[in-house]
C-alpha cells in the first residue's frame, strides 16, 4: 500500500486482510486513488472492524471510493472461499477497467 504513495500510474489497488489494527496506515492521506478491500469475518489476525474503519476513513477522501466486500464466514486465509475471492478480484478488476476505458474514451 505505501508504493501507492510513490508511484503516480498506479490507479488502483486490491487489498485483502490487511492488518489495520496493527499498523498505521495513516500514510495513505491523501490516498491517489480506490480499490478492493476484502475481509473475513472470522479473522483473528485482522479483525474487521479495523479494516472497516480504515475503508471508511479512505472514503472520505476526495476521489477515492473503496469497493469493501466483507466474507463473514472467512478466517485471515480466506479457507474455503478462494472461489469467492477470485470472483470478487476478477470483478473488481473487471469494473475498473471499464470506467478507465470509458474515461479514455471521453477524452
Amino acid at each position: 500500500m505505501q508504493l501507492l504513495m510513490r508511484r503516480p500510474e498506479i490507479t488502483g489497488w486490491i487489498s485483502i486482510a490487511p492488518p489495520a489494527a496493527h499498523y498505521d496506515f495513516g500514510f495513505l492521506a491523501p490516498c491517489p486513488c480506490g480499490g478492493l478491500m476484502i475481509a473475513g469475518g472470522k479473522d483473528d489476525m485482522a479483525p474487521e472492524p479495523a479494516i472497516h474503519k480504515l475503508v471508511d476513513k479512505l472514503n472520505t477522501q476526495k476521489g477515492v471510493a473503496v469497493d469493501y466486500r466483507i466474507y463473514p464466514e472467512a478466517d485471515h486465509i480466506f479457507a474455503k472461499q478462494a472461489d469467492k475471492i477470485t470472483a470478487a478480484v476478477e470483478d473488481h478488476v473487471t469494473r475498473a477497467m471499464g470506467q478507465q476505458h470509458m474515461a479514455l474514451a471521453a477524452d
